[in-house]
C-alpha cells in the first residue's frame, strides 16, 4: 500500500484498528457478574490483528 492515502481510507483503517480494542474495565461486572475474572478481550466481537484478517478498506 503506498504511503499516500485518501481521507475516506484513513478513516476506514482508523475506524477498523479501534475496533479491536478491549472492552472498558468496568463492562466485565456489569455483564458477567461482580466476581467473575473474565478478560476484557472476551466482550469484544471484532477480534481482527494485522497479521492474519485483512479488512476491505
Amino acid at each position: 500500500m503506498g504511503s499516500n492515502k485518501t481521507s475516506g481510507k484513513k478513516i476506514r483503517l482508523a475506524k477498523a484498528g479501534k475496533q479491536t480494542r478491549w472492552a472498558p474495565f468496568w463492562l466485565v461486572p456489569k455483564i458477567f457478574g461482580r466476581m467473575k475474572g473474565v478478560h476484557p478481550s472476551r466482550i469484544n466481537r471484532h477480534k481482527r490483528h494485522w497479521k492474519k484478517s485483512k479488512i476491505r478498506a
